[in-house]
């Protein structure tokens, strides 16, 4: 399941605070600085956007994870 099957969806809210949700559900809220940099980020490019709130709330694979022993 990918960014295309399951995307990550946003709402800005009054204070300029970003609720990330995947999956209807919230993940991620970010504030401050790094949410208003990230607003003006958004909006651009929708493969782009996935990516940028994946990597704000932290849900995104670095491709370092080790896959644990196999015997």
């Amino acid at each position: 399941m990918g960014l295309h099957d399951d995307p990550f969806t946003y709402q800005v809210t009054k204070s300029g605070a970003v609720r990330i949700f995947r999956g209807g559900r919230v993940v991620a809220t970010v504030g401050g600085a790094t949410a208003g940099n990230l607003v003006r980020r958004l909006g651009r490019d929708p493969d782009q956007d996935q990516h940028l709130l994946a990597r704000a709330s932290g849900h995104y694979r670095q491709g370092n994870e080790r896959m644990g022993r196999s015997r």
